[in-house]
């Protein structure tokens, strides 16, 4: 895992969980691909082991990794179709709403959103 900066807008055990969901989905941790322990991200991050078992439980109930006794937890097979599709339904929900509203009050055109470049616009040029 890498470094978290913790938030006090929501528990930990949700962050971390969300944390490992983003590597699921970035591709980091992929089908088949074991977590690392409790006991080493609970030593790593300072965290109490059963804030750590409590994101990979919700992680378990999901069915986005399963436990192997004696092994470990394991990234399963359908985990980054299921985050796909449920961060999609996610954005459109919540986000794009928020993202269309703006969109509109800067009069913005389809054209002038299709063709923006990120960081290296027009008006940027010599």
């Amino acid at each position: 895992m890498t470094a978290i900066q913790w938030s006090d807008g929501a528990p930990i055990y949700r962050q971390l969980k969300e944390r490992v969901v983003a590597m699921m989905l970035d591709g980091v941790l992929k089908p088949g691909d074991a977590l690392p322990s409790v006991r080493q991200v609970a030593a790593e991050y300072q965290l109490n082991p059963i804030t750590v078992s409590r994101a990979y439980q919700e992680l378990a109930d999901e069915a986005l990794v399963e436990k192997r006794r004696g092994l470990g937890m394991y990234v399963t097979e359908e985990a980054a179709r299921k985050l796909l599709v449920n961060e999609r339904e996610r954005f459109l929900r919540e986000e794009w709403p928020l993202v269309l509203e703006r969109i509109q009050r800067l009069g913005l055109s389809s054209e002038e959103l299709l063709g923006a470049r990120t960081g290296n616009d027009k008006a940027d040029a010599p």
